[in-house]
């Protein structure tokens, strides 16, 4: 869902349609209650709950700009923006030519299918629900 203040917020539940309006309320997150309004962006459909939940930690430590990328549709850019763009990263030595090497994730969809809609979150037909929160933005929180 994106959040008054311009973040994203990211979580589960089993009712899409009455947790959505639970945090229009303000009756949602600590997070959504402080930053109304709130808009769906994008969710994804679940048979499982364990899949909602790792599908909706595997967002939360996404970047605003992947985040964006999925819910514009455009997978063919979450591989790109999923590879280190500075030195933090730690380089595992490689056994044998003694060089270092690292890899670079890929994004997975899950077994669920994914639509757009007029905001961000994933359900799961009734099962599980994930929505994003903005992990690249900081405001004290």
């Amino acid at each position: 869902m994106l959040c008054g203040n311009g973040n994203y917020y990211t979580g589960s539940t089993i009712d899409l349609e009455r947790r959505l309006q639970q945090h229009q309320r303000g009756e949602g997150a600590n997070f959504t209650k402080k930053h109304l309004p709130v808009k769906l962006m994008y969710f994804e459909e679940f048979e499982r709950i364990d899949e909602a939940f790792y599908r909706e930690k595997q967002v939360q430590g996404w970047s605003r700009a992947k985040k964006e990328a999925l819910i514009n549709g455009e997978k063919n850019k979450l591989h790109e923006l999923s590879e280190c763009k500075n030195n933090t990263r730690f380089d595992y030595p490689s056994t044998g030519s003694g060089t270092a090497s690292t890899g670079s994730g890929t994004a997975s969809t899950g077994s669920g299918t994914a639509s757009t809609g007029s905001g961000i979150a994933s359900t799961g037909s009734g099962i599980a629900s994930t929505t994003l929160r903005d992990s690249s933005k900081t405001d004290g929180q």
